[in-house]
């Protein structure tokens, strides 16, 4: 049964993003509220898809293939929500840098792995640290309305900056791994 699980909660990811974005044009105050708490829901099933497939040794290969899948079309979505709720040119510009890069690196990886260098674009300590800060900014722009005196959709942006300065510092970081063989 628990094999199962990391590929239940990878497919649950994909199912959650029509109704986060279902909350996220509701016209109800607490709407926006909830479409946060959705995607909240779809990071910590992400955590767990992969913490249950390492702990009990139940990775498959459909699991390797829809994880990444199911967080581009999470983030991907957001951020388009988003950027048509802010079609400014710096909300532009990041989802742009943040969702390019996805494209990039993947087929970045697809191209290394028919090579058989997959391992040399594996995914870095700045790729992490990346995703963290690009999922606290897409949380933090999804809930929008201040808490208390803390200006909630201003710490978001800056998140998102913040997260596409360090998105496209990562896809230097894996291209220049996968330079020499670009070189060929």
């Amino acid at each position: 049964m628990t094999k199962y699980i990391p590929n239940f909660l990878t497919i649950l990811r994909v199912l959650l993003i029509p109704v986060m974005i279902l909350f996220f044009y509701l016209p109800y105050e607490w709407s926006r509220f909830v479409a946060c708490g959705v995607f909240v829901l779809a990071g910590i099933t992400d955590f767990f898809d992969g913490y249950i497939a390492r702990k009990y040794n139940v990775s498959s290969k459909l699991g390797a293939f829809l994880d990444p899948v199911a967080d581009k079309l999470t983030v991907t979505t957001a951020l388009i929500v988003l950027l048509q709720d802010h079609p400014t040119i710096l909300m532009m510009i990041a989802t742009a840098v943040i969702v390019g890069r996805e494209i990039t690196v993947s087929a970045l990886r697809e191209w290394m792995a028919e090579l058989g260098s997959r391992s040399a674009v594996n995914v870095a300590m700045v790729g992490k640290i990346k995703t963290v800060f690009q999922m606290m900014a897409i949380g933090f722009l999804l809930y929008e309305a201040d808490l208390w005196f803390i200006p909630v959709q201003l710490i978001g942006l800056g998140l998102l900056y913040i997260a596409a300065a360090l998105t496209l510092y990562s896809m230097v970081i894996y291209l220049k791994a996968a330079w020499p063989m670009m070189r060929q």
